[in-house]
């Protein structure tokens, strides 16, 4: 599911934002449900197409990335996302159920500040996120 933002002028950037994208309707459900006392926004996307279309209007803040998705995975999408120039406002967290980071596009992972196993402790999510989001 995307959620829309109302359009912004070109001059403005948008606020900062959670963008989590997995393919998992459950993962989706529990990552907005542990931010949700959280007053940042949280956007959610179940493909890299979808990933993408939301970059395009601006988003920018903390993008949690599924590595594993069918069509285009969390490396396809993050090589987009370089190659259309969204990385600037970004930080880009990986998702894994593997105990060693991939290494399909090792080039790319100088965009990857970090990989969350899952499965994760929502606090422990919680606390990167904020960090991210500092950062930004």
């Amino acid at each position: 599911m995307i959620t829309e933002r109302s359009e912004q002028p070109m001059n403005e950037k948008l606020p900062k934002g959670i963008l989590v994208v997995d393919d998992d309707e459950d993962i989706l459900f529990t990552i907005k449900s542990i931010f949700k006392k959280n007053p940042v926004p949280v956007v959610t996307a179940k493909s890299g197409p979808e990933c993408l279309k939301i970059l395009e209007k601006g988003f920018r803040g903390v993008v949690l990335m599924d590595i594993m998705m069918p069509g285009m995975d969390g490396w396809d999408t993050i090589k987009e996302i370089v190659d259309r120039g969204y990385a600037d406002d970004l930080i880009i967290s990986m998702f894994t159920a593997k105990d060693i980071p991939d290494t399909k596009m090792e080039y790319l992972k100088e965009y990857v500040m970090d990989y969350i196993t899952k499965p994760f402790e929502p606090a422990d999510l919680i606390d990167a996120v904020d960090e991210y989001l500092d950062l930004i």
